[in-house]
């Protein structure tokens, strides 16, 4: 809740926010995190649509963000990944939260794979990119997003669609589950304990000391 509160106020009063897989209660437990920015924003009388990325190859965007939303009568539309691109272009993308599985001490964020494309996107459109996490996804001992390990995940995920092969056989994949946005594209990382901004590696540890009893 209190992330959420943090985030609504960097959001605009009305306008469409882009969203990259599922950062709301059924990834993340309770209110969520990018999906909770959205909520509590909502909640507080501002009028914004959503587009959910489908968020290949496991498409959480299609399926589990676009159904948070529309269970909450959240306005959402449903696009392709490759489509963010071109509706930014069009100026209707007026900002970008995303939730994270990890943080680097420099602000570098993993998250899942596709938000460091969007991050590239928004920049060049000059669009805000916001990342919300809890405090406990920042691990100071990582310097900066090199370091963190990146899973490959099953290949049937890209090879398959909905049990079907759309791959031809014998025809090898890659398949990470996340990729890292460098600290320069993120507008403000988004924590229970307030907002970080740049430089990074002062405001985050700033925000450490602050969580501690």
């Amino acid at each position: 809740m209190r992330m959420g509160k943090f985030g609504a106020e960097l959001l605009p009063s009305s306008g469409t926010i882009l969203t990259h897989c599922n950062a709301g209660a059924l990834a993340t437990a309770g209110y969520g995190t990018a999906l909770g920015v959205i909520r509590a924003a909502v909640e507080g009388g501002k009028r914004l649509k959503v587009l959910a990325d489908e968020t290949r190859p496991f498409l959480q965007g299609a399926r589990l963000t676009a159904w948070e939303l529309w269970k909450d009568d959240i306005d959402v539309r449903v696009i392709s990944d490759n489509m963010a691109g071109s509706f930014m272009h069009q100026g209707l993308v007026d900002a970008v939260i995303v939730g994270a599985d990890r943080i680097a001490a420099n602000g570098d964020v993993a998250n899942k794979i596709g938000t460091y494309s969007v991050a590239v996107l928004a920049r060049q459109h000059d669009i805000p990119f916001y990342v919300a996490a809890p405090l406990s996804t920042l691990d100071l001992k990582i310097p900066d997003g090199s370091h963190i390990p990146i899973e490959q995940r099953d290949p049937t995920e890209v090879t398959h669609i909905g049990g079907t092969r759309v791959v031809p056989e014998g025809v090898s994949v890659f398949n990470p589950a996340f990729d890292v946005t460098p600290h320069e594209f993120v507008t403000a990382i988004i924590t229970d304990f307030g907002v970080a901004r740049p430089p990074y590696a002062e405001s985050l540890p700033a925000l450490m000391r602050k969580s501690l009893p």
